[in-house]
């Protein structure tokens, strides 16, 4: 028993070691890490290539073919509960039909007991049967990868202002969901000298390049994002102040809205938030959502926009 467990150990040990290692390793320098010898190695390979793991062989060295593989995770039922409203999230902000999405679900579903196995399934049909954007996942399929190997890639955006198709190279940091919808890809970018955000839905194409990248030891993705409402970042930050009516004042104190949120109950029974961003703009929509229940109080460019747009549908509506 005990020698089954320890073969089963070295496997997982040899299949983290080529892992770890995109260019291959010697037989003999896998032996020398687990401790065995180089005929075990061999038979060790033969299992791990047995059991699906897409190994490849080149000039005496063993690797992973990292396209094709994911390390087996096991998960406790809790954790596949927390993906599985994760996915839930995920099929809702979806708009296209992703068939990466509908496979990792059909997966998911085979771990859990019924009835919840049929909800995950009904999820994966509902991505299923949305219209399919083979350019959307064929630049999020390249962008991923390139992130996952280090690799720069090409990028011809469309300019959402002019119009204009732009090619740029990055070197992506970050694959991020924003809040107020859609995939964005945080990157540093080439002709600008500096770290910049794409939306996925604006890139016609993406290119992988030979040329590869390190992300920089100082970059930290949530410090990046701090200052953002949702995925746009800049150099200054914008006092925001919003009085909530007392009808919403309790829902809006169930939740923390932004990291630097304040909230200050007043003797009206109304709450005001005060809280600092990036770029308060892309916070519109989701003041619109409160309508009449929330006033902008700062700031003032803001409050101008939101009242010139009350304006208009007062008009609009009579």
């Amino acid at each position: 028993m005990s020698r089954s467990l320890s073969r089963a150990a070295r496997l997982r040990q040899i299949e983290n070691l080529l892992f770890r290692n995109p260019h291959g390793m010697r037989v003999v320098d896998i032996a020398e890490a687990c401790g065995v010898n180089r005929r075990t190695i061999y038979r060790d390979l033969d299992l791990l290539s047995e059991s699906g793991v897409p190994i490849w062989q080149d000039d005496g060295r063993f690797g992973i073919i990292r396209e094709q593989y994911l390390a087996t995770i096991r998960l406790r039922f809790d954790e596949a509960v927390a993906l599985y409203i994760a996915a839930r999230l995920l099929s809702r902000h979806a708009d296209e039909h992703n068939p990466n999405i509908v496979s990792a679900l059909n997966k998911l579903a085979v771990a859990f007991p019924d009835p919840l196995a049929e909800h995950i399934t009904r999820t994966a049909e509902t991505v299923r049967g949305r219209p399919t954007n083979p350019r959307f996942l064929q630049v999020l399929e390249t962008i991923s990868l390139c992130w996952a190997e280090n690799h720069k890639v090409r990028i011809w955006y469309r300019s959402p202002r002019s119009g204009m198709l732009r090619e740029r190279v990055i070197s992506p940091y970050l694959l991020e969901p924003s809040t107020t919808g859609g995939l964005y890809v945080i990157g540093y970018d080439d002709w600008a000298q500096d770290v910049r955000t794409f939306k996925l839905d604006r890139l016609e194409r993406a290119e992988r390049l030979p040329e590869r990248y390190e992300i920089p030891a100082d970059f930290d993705s949530a410090s990046h994002l701090a200052d953002a409402w949702g995925i746009m970042t800049g150099d200054t930050l914008v006092d925001v102040r919003l009085r909530f009516s007392p009808d919403v004042a309790a829902y809006i104190s169930e939740r923390r809205w932004h990291p630097s949120q304040t909230l200050e109950p007043l003797p009206d029974g109304s709450t005001l938030m005060s809280f600092q961003v990036s770029d308060p703009r892309e916070m519109t929509p989701w003041i619109r959502s409160w309508g009449a229940s929330v006033e902008v109080l700062e700031p003032a460019s803001l409050r101008e926009e939101l009242a010139a747009e009350a304006r208009a549908l007062a008009a609009l509506y009579g």
